[in-house]
């Protein structure tokens, strides 16, 4: 559990989980390296789409030949064995956008971190009753900082992700630190449609460079 820990940490340290899919292999590689170029030392690749397996693997292959310390977690696992598929591929932790008892139960048995979402206090609540740390709030733009705020007291040990509604700015990313997360999940946007279209990998390092900077700042 110790590996656990430490994924937790880093999370926490991080403070920003950038996400995404592409069905492309090399816009893939090229994302991933575009973020870890950033400092993004922890990746949530999607699980959306037919060739989300393979290019997930083909990350985990360019990982270990050239991206050192980079931890590659797999989100949107509905299914236990989705969950196994994935942690026999080599996943380091999976995030999921809802809770699920036999997922969890595929992550303890392997030993794995797993992120449940959750959207209600019932949903925290089974969540921290199986053993989760860290919950991802699913989908932030309905649930808002307030969400955070308001529950928080309810669950002291527990700790908050949200995803979906964090816009890269400072007055939103400052809301939802304010009200009590460790982290949040930024997708599209921060790798855009417009610059996967255009191929323009660098502004996806300038704008994780600045999200990372605003974090520090705020975390100070």
């Amino acid at each position: 559990m110790e590996r656990n820990e430490m994924i937790l940490g880093e999370i926490a340290k991080q403070g920003l989980i950038p996400l995404f899919y592409n069905s492309d292999k090399e816009v893939c590689i090229d994302v991933t390296r575009a973020l870890y170029d950033a400092g993004i030392r922890l990746i949530e690749f999607t699980n959306r789409g037919p060739e989300a397996f393979e290019n997930f693997k083909a990350l985990l292959a360019e990982r270990d030949a050239s991206m050192p310390g980079l931890l590659l977690a797999i989100g949107t696992i509905r299914t236990a064995d989705q969950a196994s598929r994935y942690i026999n591929a080599g996943a380091d932790f999976l995030i999921s956008p809802v809770f699920d008892a036999d997922i969890c139960d595929v992550a303890y048995l392997h030993k794995k971190v797993w992120i449940p979402g959750c959207m209600t206090p019932t949903e925290v609540h089974m969540a921290e009753k199986a053993g989760c740390k860290l919950v991802k709030l699913f989908p932030g733009n309905v649930l808002g900082p307030g969400f955070v705020s308001g529950i928080k007291e309810l669950f002291p040990e527990m700790h908050f992700m949200p995803t979906g509604g964090v816009e890269l700015d400072k007055a939103s990313i400052e809301a939802w630190f304010k009200a009590g997360v460790i982290a949040v999940g930024i997708g599209s946007k921060l790798i855009t449609k417009e610059v996967l279209m255009n191929k323009n990998y660098m502004l996806i390092t300038k704008w994780t460079k600045q999200a990372l900077d605003i974090i520090a700042f705020i975390k100070r």
